[in-house]
């Protein structure tokens, strides 16, 4: 039997998932460079957050079904979570480049320094969701703890 091949967005890949920002100002690249770094170091495989904006019934599947979901936006703004979490998608972890002091700018330029403390946020479980507020029931509904098995009383 053959082997389904890997797709390099990984919307075949149950592990990890990576829904990195990729918006134009310099935080948005930050968080697209350590997704990829996280990806190459074996972290999980980056997903294209505007491919599960549209609904990719492939790529929400895989979503929905990856043993955890990582989502590193750019700004306080937090468009790739509110695009994951209108798919249903529930979070286990959420970075936000801006939230170790990085300021955003209409640069696109950034250090290796800023992509590493990124990565270091993601390998250290920093963005770990605690707030079930914002925990999406995978059916689109609205649940209890009791429901839905997420354990945080959405």
């Amino acid at each position: 039997m053959a082997e389904t091949p890997i797709c390099s967005c990984g919307a075949n890949e149950p592990g990890r998932i990576i829904f990195p920002c990729a918006g134009q100002a310099n935080t948005g690249q930050i968080a697209n460079l350590a997704a990829v770094e996280l990806t190459e170091k074996g972290y999980g495989s980056i997903a294209c957050v505007a491919k599960l904006a549209i609904g990719d019934e492939g790529l929400v599947n895989s979503a929905r079904n990856a043993d955890e979901v990582v989502v590193i936006d750019g700004c306080p703004l937090h468009c790739a979570k509110k695009i994951v979490l209108a798919q249903g998608v529930v979070t286990a972890q959420h970075v936000v480049v801006t939230d170790p002091g990085i300021a955003k700018g209409p640069s696109k330029s950034c250090t290796p320094d800023d992509v590493e403390t990124v990565v270091s946020a993601c390998w250290r479980g920093t963005g770990k969701d605690t707030d079930a507020s914002d925990i999406a029931p995978q059916d689109g509904t609205q649940c209890s703890e009791s429901d839905c098995g997420c354990g945080g009383g959405c």
